[in-house]
């Protein structure tokens, strides 16, 4: 592919996508693959890979950052922790499955997913935006009259103090007995995708490394649930409104992620877009939500990078391109 006008438009919607992407802790894959697709001219398989790696590129961009800052309102970390070691492990097992079933089905298919994915996306959060517009407004109004209760006015002003909140060092900002154990799945996972290339496909061997993900993933995730069952841990995030979760509950939640982690992985998606509203529905301030969203998506968006490069899926230097244009604009979109 020659460099033209298609590659220059191309960047500066990923640059923008980006940019925007962050805000929401949604990775941007919803702008990216369409923009590969329909601009830059990539087929679906190949822009799917390489809007992982894009997304990516600002995930990592955006925890780093995200690292030192603080809970808008509480004395803890702004990346929710216990959250994400019960979303995060799922997320990976579903992101396997997505980058298989991209193998498996046609062109037309992922093309028709792709279009019906995007518009009940698009539908969703427009839908949702105009809500929150006409919520926030009536809570600003009624606080400029002097009406606003105490609560809906605490509310407003926690959706507005991010950009106060206290910067720590690393080292005491992160929780490492659980950071630990999300590396820990990370790797194990990576050693089976890594093994599983070198075996003969459909092998004895090959399904044996496959099948051995779902016990890694799902015992990290039942281990998380059962302490927040028995109310050992508790999601802090949500300062006063903690409450034990029930197994309906928790069970909701791990099928979302996996659901999640099928679509990223399938469709080129970081899978904020379930994650996001998900935790905002669990009552988690939107920073948090943010942040912890974008914190999961690392390690799953950077598995299924490995995964689409092992099947040669993606060109190596345009991967390089825009995974270098996805980390600049990390910090405009945090401002």
């Amino acid at each position: 592919m020659k460099f033209g006008w298609k590659i220059i438009v191309g960047s500066i919607i990923g640059f923008l996508g980006s940019a925007f992407g962050t805000v929401g802790g949604v990775g941007g894959g919803g702008i990216f693959v369409p923009m590969l697709t329909l601009i830059v001219g990539f087929d679906a398989r190949s822009a799917t890979a390489i809007s992982k790696c894009m997304i990516t590129g600002g995930a990592g961009a955006t925890v780093f950052y995200n690292l030192r800052q603080r809970h808008p309102t509480l004395d803890m970390p702004v990346i929710d922790y216990d959250l994400a070691l019960l979303f995060q492990p799922m997320l990976m097992l579903g992101i396997s499955i997505g980058v298989a079933f991209n193998v498996i089905f046609p062109d037309w298919m992922l093309t028709t997913l792709l279009i019906v994915v995007f518009i009940g996306l698009s539908v969703n959060a427009f839908l949702k935006g105009v809500q929150t517009w006409k919520k926030e407004t009536i809570i600003m109004k009624e606080k400029s009259s002097g009406k606003c209760t105490v609560a809906a006015c605490i509310s407003v002003l926690d959706t507005y103090s991010s950009k106060t909140a206290l910067q720590v060092s690393v080292i005491d900002n992160i929780y490492w007995k659980e950071l630990g154990l999300l590396v820990t799945v990370w790797i194990l996972i990576l050693a089976l995708q890594i093994g599983k290339n070198y075996t003969t496909n459909c092998s004895a061997v090959y399904w044996v490394l496959n099948l051995l993900q779902v016990p890694i993933t799902v015992g990290t995730t039942l281990y998380e649930a059962v302490l927040l069952y028995k109310g050992q841990r508790v999601i802090s995030s949500k300062g006063d409104q903690q409450t034990r979760l029930s197994v309906r509950q928790l069970f909701l939640y791990c099928t979302c992620g996996i659901l999640a982690g099928i679509i990223g992985g399938l469709l080129g998606l970081g899978g904020g877009f379930i994650l996001g509203p998900l935790f905002i529905g669990l009552g988690i301030p939107p920073q948090v939500s943010s942040a912890t969203s974008t914190f999961a998506m690392t390690f799953s968006a950077s598995m299924s990078v490995v995964e689409y490069y092992l099947l040669k899926r993606f060109p190596i230097p345009y991967v390089v391109e825009y995974y270098l244009l996805k980390r600049f604009p990390v910090p405009y979109g945090k401002y």
